[in-house]
């Protein structure tokens, strides 16, 4: 299975349903089932911004038991958008959807990025350790 490693709380947002596109500035034909690993480092900075501090509280979590080095989640990537518009509170995307609220909050929407959609999020019980990588890596553990 194709997975993705991406730094707390971002990770652990997608993993609870806060979060439905993952930004990056680059696309990706893969579509289907995809592992969402949480690597090691955490964005101290970010947990500490109200809106992401009040959706982590949501379900439980804090800067201090966010899960790290471990695959948290497991989603089927639907599409990559591009980022057609962006003034700082809306995005919208190739798709014509506009994008805001928190999930505006919870990624980079900068003009010409894409934002990968993320549909079917299950949240694993416990995390699985396992080591990420940069880009899409393919991930062999316990699939559930």
């Amino acid at each position: 299975m194709k997975a993705i490693t991406i730094i707390q709380p971002w990770a652990t947002l997608i993993a609870v349903g806060e979060k439905r596109f993952e930004t990056r500035s680059w696309a990706t034909k893969h579509r289907g089932p995809i592992a969402i690993h949480a690597g090691k480092k955490i964005n101290k900075e970010a947990c500490q911004q109200e809106d992401i501090q009040k959706a982590l509280a949501r379900h439980g979590y804090t800067v201090d038991n966010l899960p790290t080095g471990a695959v948290v989640a497991i989603a089927t990537m639907v599409f990559p958008h591009q980022v057609d518009e962006d003034n700082g509170s809306i995005a919208v995307l190739s798709n014509d959807e506009s994008v805001q609220g928190d999930e505006i909050w919870f990624g980079d929407f900068s003009l010409g990025r894409y934002a990968w959609e993320l549909t079917n999020v299950e949240r694993l019980q416990e995390p699985i350790p396992a080591k990420g990588q940069q880009g899409l890596w393919n991930w062999e553990g316990v699939q559930p």
